[in-house]
C-alpha cells in the first residue's frame, strides 16, 4: 500500500546503517521488513547487495576455516577481523576473490572491478535533461514549480536523489547530476537562502549574492575548524536526508564511531570514521574567575538596548499587516479580486479580508478604493510582475541556449528550419507582460 511507502523507507534506512555496522543479517531482516510493507527497487538491489556480502563472509569463513583445520580456527578468526571499516573491506576482499576464482587469475578480478556501470535510457534522459540546466537554475533541475512547498521540494529531491544515485546510475554525468540535485535542494529547502536566490536569482554562498554564507549553520560545521562551512558534500547530504549516516545516525560530535557513506567511480562506500574532540573541562578549571557583575554586564548592556528600541512602541499602536493573498483559488484563498491598475486577478481569505481595515475603508468610502487598498493591490501587482520578468527571462535564455546547441560553432549541418523552430515557440510570460504593456 502506498500509505506503508514512508515506513518501508525508514526500514531501508534502518537496514543501511545494520549494514555500515557490518551487522549483515540485522540489515537484511530489516530490508526483508521494507520490501513487505512496499515493494521498491532501491529495496530489491539492496537486498542483493547485503546476499551477495553474505554468500561472500560465509564464503571467505569457509576458506579460513579449511586453512585452520577446525572450527574453533575459524570462530578465533572471525572475532579477530572486524577493523575501523571492516564491513567495507570484507566486501571488497571476498569480492576479488570470487572474481579471481571465476576467471582463473588475479587480472581477471581487476577487469571485473573495474567493469562499467550500467544505466537505462531512462536515468540517461534525467541526466542529459539537468546537465542541459544552468547551474543556478534550481527550480528547474528540481522540475518543481517556483511557488511550490518545501514538501513538493523533498519530493522531488527523493526522487532524484535515488534515480542518479552512484550505485544505480553509471550515465555519463550522472555524478555531476547528483551534486547539481544536491546544491538545488540545498538552497531550495532552507527559507533564508531561497528567499535571497528569489530576489537576486545567483547562488545565495556566492560574494555579492544579497546573502551571506554564515547565515546557516546547522548542516555545515567545519571539519577540525572553530567556524563554519558554507556548504556540505552531496554525500553528506544524501546521507543526512535517507539516514544513511553523518549526522542523523551511527555517531556525531561525542566522539563515538561515525558512519558515512560515500560515492565514486565504484560505486557506493561505506567509512567508519571516529572522531574525537578534546573536553573543554580542563579549560574551564583553569579560567580565573570573575565577579558576578562581570559576568553579567552584557546581559545588562542587551536588555538595556533591547528597552530603548521597544520604547516608542510602547506608546504606538502596532500597524496591522496586509492580508495574505495567492493567484490561484484555494479553499483558503476563496475571494476573487482584481487589482485596480493592471487589473490582475488575486484572491484572498474571506474572513480575513472582512475583518481588516481595508474593508472597513471601502465601507466608508462607498466600495471605492482608498489609500490603505491601493497600497496592498501595488504590492500585490509588484510580486506578480516581478514573477513574470523572471520567468521570461529564464525562457529566453532556455532559447537561446538550445539555438547555441543547434547551431554550433561554425554553423556547419546546421538544421535551420529547427533554430526558427525554436525561435517561434511562444514564452508565456513574457507575452503575458506583453499584454500588460510592460514589456515591448
Amino acid at each position: 500500500m502506498e500509505s506503508n511507502k514512508d515506513e518501508a523507507l525508514k526500514c531501508l534506512s534502518i537496514a543501511q546503517r545494520h549494514r555500515n555496522a557490518g551487522n549483515l543479517p540485522s540489515a537484511k531482516r530489516f530490508c526483508q521488513k521494507s520490501l513487505n510493507l512496499f515493494s521498491t527497487s532501491e529495496a530489491t538491489t539492496f537486498l542483493k547487495i547485503i546476499d551477495n556480502e553474505i554468500a561472500a563472509g560465509a564464503s571467505s569463513s569457509a576458506s579460513t576455516s579449511s586453512a585452520a583445520g577446525s572450527n574453533e580456527a575459524f570462530s578465533s578468526s572471525t572475532e579477530t577481523h572486524p577493523s575501523s571499516s571492516g564491513a567495507r573491506h570484507r566486501h571488497t576482499d571476498s569480492s576479488t576473490k570470487a572474481n579471481g576464482s571465476a576467471n582463473g587469475s588475479a587480472k581477471g578480478g581487476s577487469d571485473a572491478g573495474e567493469k562499467k556501470r550500467e544505466y537505462t535510457p531512462e536515468q540517461a534522459a534525467v541526466v542529459k535533461r539537468i546537465r542541459t540546466c544552468k547551474v543556478t537554475e534550481y527550480y528547474e533541475i528540481l522540475s518543481v514549480k517556483r511557488d511550490c512547498e518545501e514538501v513538493e521540494v523533498k519530493k522531488a529531491y527523493r526522487k532524484l536523489a535515488l534515480s542518479l544515485h552512484p550505485d544505480k546510475n553509471g550515465a555519463p554525468g550522472a555524478d555531476e547530476a547528483f551534486k547539481m540535485v544536491s546544491k538545488a535542494f540545498q538552497v531550495l529547502s532552507d527559507p533564508q537562502k531561497r528567499a535571497a536566490y528569489d530576489q537576486h536569482g545567483s547562488d545565495p554562498e556566492m560574494r555579492g549574492s544579497g546573502m551571506s554564507s554564515f547565515s546557516r549553520g546547522a548542516p555545515g560545521f567545519a571539519r577540525g575548524g572553530d567556524g563554519f562551512e558554507s556548504e556540505i558534500s552531496p554525500e553528506e547530504l544524501f546521507n543526512m536526508f535517507f539516514g544513511g549516516g553523518g549526522f542523523g545516525g551511527g555517531g556525531g560530535f561525542g566522539g563515538g564511531p561515525m558512519f558515512t557513506a560515500s560515492f565514486g567511480p565504484g560505486g557506493f562506500r561505506t567509512h567508519n570514521v571516529r572522531t574525537n574532540f578534546p573536553r573543554r573541562e580542563a579549560a574551564q578549571e583553569n579560567a580565573q574567575p570573575r565577579s558576578i557583575f562581570m559576568q553579567l554586564l552584557p546581559i545588562f548592556i542587551l536588555f538595556g538596548f533591547t528597552f530603548l528600541n521597544a520604547l516608542p512602541s510602547l506608546f504606538s499602536s502596532p500597524p496591522t499587516p496586509d492580508p495574505h493573498f495567492s493567484f490561484s483559488r484555494t479553499p483558503q484563498y476563496n475571494v476573487e479580486r482584481n487589482t485596480g491598475g493592471l487589473g490582475i486577478k488575486y484572491h484572498v481569505n474571506g474572513a480575513e479580508f472582512s475583518g481588516h481595515p481595508i474593508a472597513a475603508e471601502l465601507a466608508r468610502n462607498d466600495k471605492q478604493p482608498g489609500p490603505a487598498l491601493q497600497r496592498f493591490e501595488n504590492t500585490v501587482e509588484r510580486v506578480y510582475t516581478q514573477d513574470l520578468y523572471t520567468k521570461c527571462q529564464r525562457g529566453a535564455d532556455r532559447k537561446e541556449r538550445l539555438k547555441n546547441q543547434e547551431v554550433g560553432i561554425f554553423g556547419i549541418g546546421t538544421d535551420w528550419d529547427k533554430v526558427r523552430k525554436i525561435d517561434a515557440e511562444p514564452i508565456q510570460s513574457c507575452d503575458e507582460l506583453r499584454r500588460l504593456g510592460l514589456l515591448k
